[in-house]
């Protein structure tokens, strides 16, 4: 087991089984970076995160790992401080690894999506800063992920992949315009696109209208990316919270269930942070 001084979490130690043969790789740990929310770096921030890497290390990198950690391959023992310090330096941190909570990681959410419901980046942010020491310091008896998705496209694959999936949602009615309605039946067919492929069968097209009973809709967002511009998320936002996804190899994904089906997220996530920390405790 190999670290940095204070930390529990963040380098994962790789050893060669033939250190004699091959001394090169006698030692080959992986570094695991915390990126930012949303995966947004900028050019100068790459260049003096890879100088540091190519000074140390080996200068293979994995952009990112399924956690989300900017992934560093291939240090050895006594390279592992000074990475630490000159990375920090430049304002960056470990990430999560072994049995604690992993490093939260979100889509683009508000930075770049018209659906996104709720502002993921921040979420995730927020989340990173108020568990920095569950991240660096193994409290559990297995990795915990966080991911946070706008919408239920999740383009994070949180369902699948995170013990705790967000997802953005809203609790009012899916707002239309007929006249854009329209403007789409002249070159698609809504009924066999659109009505059809609605999965709780809420929706109907008769030529001239189209109506949801919102009742039976579960915000699937089908009907919203096949006509972005005659419907739109409602205006009461917030997230469904769900739990227990993995993706173990052998028996594929295990989706996540829902245990709220939605709640207001607005700053400072109070709300959120309590729940988590119940879940922890239980």
């Amino acid at each position: 087991i190999v670290g940095v001084l204070g930390y529990g979490g963040g380098v994962i130690g790789r050893y060669c089984d033939l250190p004699e043969e091959y001394p090169g790789v006698a030692h080959f740990h992986t570094v695991r970076i915390n990126q930012p929310a949303g995966f947004y770096y900028t050019s100068t921030a790459l260049r003096e995160l890879m100088d540091i890497w190519d000074k140390y290390g080996s200068g293979l990198t994995n952009f990112h790992g399924s956690t989300g950690d900017l992934v560093l391959l291939g240090t050895q023992t006594d390279k592992l401080e000074p990475i630490f310090a000159e990375t920090t330096a430049k304002g960056w941190d470990l990430g999560g690894s072994g049995s604690c909570l992993r490093t939260p990681s979100c889509c683009a959410g508000m930075s770049r999506c018209e659906f996104a419901n709720i502002d993921t980046m921040e979420i995730c942010d927020t989340l990173t800063h108020k568990f920095q020491d569950e991240l660096h310091r193994p409290a559990f008896p297995y990795k915990f992920k966080i991911k946070v998705a706008g919408c239920a496209n999740d383009c994070v694959a949180a369902i699948a992949r995170a013990d705790m999936s967000i997802i953005g949602t809203w609790r009012d009615t899916i707002r239309i315009d007929q006249a854009e309605v329209k403007n789409y039946a002249k070159s698609m067919d809504i009924k066999t696109e659109v009505t059809d492929m609605c999965p709780t069968h809420c929706m109907n097209w008769d030529g001239s209208t189209l109506k949801i009973g919102d009742k039976d809709c579960n915000r699937c967002m089908h009907c919203i990316n096949r006509m972005p511009k005659a419907l739109r998320p409602g205006k009461e936002k917030g997230a469904t919270i769900m739990l227990g996804g993995k993706a173990p190899i052998v028996t594929g994904a295990l989706m996540s269930w829902v245990i709220v089906p939605f709640m207001k997220l607005e700053k400072p996530y109070d709300n959120l942070e309590d729940l988590i920390r119940k879940l922890w405790e239980w």
